[in-house]
């Protein structure tokens, strides 16, 4: 058997956990200083932009297509597996389009998606109120409508993978603090308060805390806080149709309806004034929450239930995320620095990691 350890078990570290569970030959281990989900997974609102997103080519493209594509088949797997439902949004997101907004670079965009077997919709003011109702429609001038993006709970779906792959065999440690990383002949030694762990694959899945542990190994990979918080609210009843219930994003806020009359609005992106330390901004938030009642402004009749917020993990000086081998080392893989695509971007980042160590 090949011995994989994993240190890091937000939804990166265990959507790897899940796709190496089901190759047989490898022997999974799982270390994560906190309980799953902890970390940037917790702040997100898993909307997944991928088809209503500018890239078009290149690895950009590529690992949101191949994502959007498994979490087709990965949410039913998991349902089958563990016999209960994942929350997963299959309306689409309705994006609306501002003055001052080139409409033409979004019509072009369609047309590359058509072209990719893709559906993007360009929908006009009316179409747009006959089916949300419920916007304000003063600052727009369209809709991009994506039937086949999707949004899901993070934090659900992290349990979901950890519970899956545990059933498949994968040995997962919470509570569990790496000490240090020394080399043996053909692998690595793990050290942890628990005992040491040999194995044969590395896979730093830690986000944040990768920088601290590439960093013991004599090739850091700078990767920096920048926080986002978003707000729980709820009303009576749901937002206009009961019937569609898209997640709607516009301006970068994000409107997500979560069951009856409960929606996540979201979230902020508040950068460190040093590169490293960064304090949460109650009126970043609150101007969140002003922008979505701009847009909507029933929620401001809606009652605040809770506010949360998290890290979210950002390289600095190179593109995000960092997904491959770390420089120098042939058994050591990276998949950190995913700064706000962690949710959408989690499934291809396991396929590239079980291919790199499966070969498939």
């Amino acid at each position: 058997m090949v011995k994989v350890a994993i240190i890091g078990c937000g939804i990166i570290g265990a959507t790897i956990a899940y796709e190496l569970s089901l190759v047989p030959e490898l022997n999974v281990t799982v270390l994560e200083q906190k309980a799953p989900a902890q970390g940037a997974t917790s702040a997100a609102l898993g909307v997944l932009m991928g088809i209503i997103s500018h890239k078009v080519k290149g690895s950009a493209w590529r690992l949101r297509q191949n994502s959007i594509q498994r979490y087709e088949t990965l949410i039913p797997e998991l349902e089958k597996s563990l016999g209960r439902q994942i929350p997963f949004n299959r309306q689409g997101i309705l994006l609306l389009c501002l003055e001052g907004e080139n409409l033409a670079s979004w019509e072009e965009l369609a047309e590359v998606r058509r072209s990719q077997g893709f559906s993007l919709e360009i929908w006009e003011l009316d179409k747009v109120n006959a089916n949300c109702p419920q916007l304000n429609l003063e600052r727009v001038i369209a809709g991009v409508y994506s039937p086949q993006d999707r949004q899901l709970d993070p934090t659900a779906l992290t349990l979901a993978l950890v519970d899956a792959a545990a059933k498949n065999g994968v040995n997962f440690q919470f509570g569990v603090d790496v000490l240090g990383i020394e080399p043996l002949s053909n692998g690595w030694q793990i050290k942890t308060q628990n005992g040491n762990l040999e194995t044969d694959w590395l896979v730093l899945a830690s986000g944040l805390g990768s920088s601290l542990l590439t960093k013991s190994l004599l090739h850091q990979i700078d990767v920096r806080p920048v926080l986002g918080q978003a707000l729980h609210l709820r009303l009576d009843n749901p937002l206009g149709n009961p019937d569609f219930q898209p997640a709607i994003t516009a301006n970068d806020v994000h409107i997500v309806p979560v069951g009856g009359g409960d929606y996540w609005v979201g979230a902020t992106v508040e950068f460190p004034a040093d590169g490293y330390q960064v304090e949460p901004d109650a009126s970043k938030l609150e101007l969140v929450r002003q922008e979505a009642i701009a847009f909507c402004p029933a929620l401001a009749n809606a009652t605040i239930i809770k506010s949360w917020l998290g890290l979210r993990p950002r390289p600095e000086g190179r593109p995000a995320p960092v997904i491959g081998n770390l420089p120098g080392y042939n058994n050591i893989l990276l998949a950190t620095g995913h700064y706000r695509n962690g949710i959408l971007l989690a499934p291809s980042t396991a396929q590239a990691i079980r291919s790199a160590i499966a070969g498939y």
